[in-house]
């Protein structure tokens, strides 16, 4: 298929979704950008906001199996992963091995931080290496793999803040708010029509549009200037105070690692590739630098007690930092 068949394939996922998840389209697009780079997602928001929903139907569009975790304080890494048990084969007991939910194409992970460190462990290997190690031995996952985790930020108690190591695994983090007062009348005339049975055909699309999407996205061409723009703006994070007149020194206490330069360069290659373009623009950094960087930098006390939030400090740093 052409360049454009993918690209219109991807235009109907981010349709069909949106259909059924109104007003969260900046959710949407955080999902299809993960999925073209290979990537994982942390949805951050209130309950009731459609997070799993879309989860749910970019699994159906996809044709791709959904594996379900509910994490809470007294889940074991077992739990995620899969354990060897003995079963009996031809009269003789032996051990094998039984997969856990991480062994499907997309794993929801919800409430992540409700389990302790041992379990959120659990995954890193899985979401970096594609891998699972149980009792010695790797077991390879789909080549079709996203783990789409949630967490819930007013339900403090009880809850394992996630350790930087894997907040940095995320490739995303996306912000998931209420909807505005036409949206809300949306889905209430959308639930409405479900439970009379008015649900819309939605299309199916083969997992093999995503891997040829990818190869799209990594021939996407990459100037000089924007190499030196995305690691501009990263050193901006580590080394605020070359801004003078700015308050980033004041605010920023760790920066981004150096997955925040790859992540901004996969994520902004995607979004030209669903623009239509086979090239990035500033703007197309620009545009997902948020998502990017937002669970990627470590807050000063002043910066915390003056209420100033990662998006605000983003923000300063896309206005210090200019495209050479």
């Amino acid at each position: 298929m052409q360049n454009d068949t993918h690209q219109q394939a991807f235009q109907t996922l981010n349709d069909t979704i949106n259909n059924a998840v109104i007003g969260q389209e900046h959710v949407v697009r955080t999902l299809l950008l993960s999925l073209l780079t290979n990537g994982n997602v942390l949805l951050e928001g209130l309950p009731g906001t459609a997070k799993t929903r879309s989860v749910k139907c970019l699994a159906r569009c996809l044709e791709a199996s959904l594996g379900r975790i509910q994490f809470t304080p007294d889940l074991l890494p077992s739990d995620v992963t899969g354990n060897e048990v003995y079963q009996e084969s031809d009269g003789k007991q032996m051990l094998q091995f039984q997969e856990g939910p991480v062994f499907n194409n997309i794993v929801l992970a919800d409430e992540i931080n409700r389990a302790p460190a041992k379990v959120q462990a659990a995954l890193l290997e899985a979401m970096e290496e594609r891998t699972v190690t149980v009792a010695g031995k790797s077991y390879q996952l789909p080549p079709l793999f996203m783990v789409l985790a949630t967490q819930n930020p007013i339900e403090q108690e009880g809850t394992y803040p996630l350790p930087e190591a894997q907040m940095d695994r995320f490739i995303m983090k996306t912000n998931v708010e209420y909807p505005d007062d036409a949206a809300e009348e949306s889905i209430i005339r959308l639930v409405r029509g479900e439970e009379a049975g008015n649900v819309a055909e939605e299309p199916r699309f083969s997992q093999d549009v995503v891997f040829v999407a990818r190869e799209e996205v990594a021939a996407t061409t990459v100037s000089p200037n924007i190499d030196q723009y995305i690691v501009a703006l990263i050193m901006a994070t580590r080394d605020p105070a070359r801004y003078e007149g700015s308050r980033l020194k004041n605010w920023i206490r760790v920066g981004s690692s150096p997955r925040a330069s790859i992540a901004l360069d996969k994520c902004s290659r995607a979004a030209a590739w669903l623009a239509g373009r086979d090239y990035v623009t500033p703007d197309d950094v620009r545009g997902v630098a948020h998502s990017v960087l937002r669970h990627r930098l470590i807050l000063s006390y002043d910066a915390l007690a003056e209420s100033v939030t990662a998006d605000a400090v983003i923000d300063e740093i896309l206005k210090q930092v200019v495209v050479a």
